[in-house]
């Protein structure tokens, strides 16, 4: 799907999906409604998605359309980058995912740490704001801000187990020699430019 394309039909279901929440008019809602099949239409039509596959996605995001918040924690051990592995797609990437409600973006990083990892670190920097929008590595129907700070580890060890949820492996990696990357997670572009701020490495 061509990214204009698909930012057009993202802020046309934004706008649907606002008005069905804040609409007074039963005639508005009627239309905001036709407005929102016709957009997951659409999405079906030039995804190839089955169009229930394409509402179900979106039936997560309720009340007034807003981006999501994504962090990420960057940790090196002199010229290798720490990546965890996805069970599902066994792709690498920075620890972390969506924020949770409650927690404070470092609080978040924190949490996301000790649990796909078993290390507690300590949060240095916030050293990248990403919106995903603006990157060109593939079409991503909801549009999030990625938080990725600097940490560095306090206490623990790595797990050494299979059982860590939605992650089947934790490793260090030279940034020379990365594994396979979730790239809507972490691409190497942005590894490269977090290993050149944070560390004197020549990486040409």
């Amino acid at each position: 799907m061509p990214m204009d394309l698909a930012n057009y039909l993202k802020r046309t279901l934004a706008i649907a999906q606002a008005g069905k929440v804040y609409g007074k008019d039963v005639y508005d809602q009627e239309r905001y409604c036709e407005l929102e099949k016709i957009t997951f239409d659409m999405l079906s039509s030039i995804s190839g998605q089955d169009q229930r596959f394409v509402q179900n996605f979106f039936a997560e995001e309720k009340g007034y359309p807003t981006p999501k918040v994504d962090v990420r924690a960057f940790i090196r051990h002199e010229s290798s980058v720490l990546l965890v592995q996805d069970k599902k797609s066994k792709e690498w990437s920075l620890p972390g995912g969506y924020a949770e409600v409650g927690f404070s973006p470092k609080e978040n990083i924190i949490k996301e740490v000790k649990e796909e990892t078993g290390l507690l670190v300590k949060v240095e920097t916030l050293s990248q704001l990403i919106d995903t929008d603006k990157m060109n590595d593939g079409n991503k129907p909801i549009q999030y801000y990625k938080l990725i700070f600097t940490c560095s580890v306090v206490s623990g060890t790595i797990h050494q187990t299979d059982d860590l949820g939605e992650i089947s492996k934790v490793d260090f990696f030279s940034i020379h020699e990365l594994p396979k990357l979730s790239t809507r997670r972490t691409t190497k572009e942005q590894l490269l430019s977090l290993m050149k701020n944070n560390h004197n490495l020549k990486l040409d």
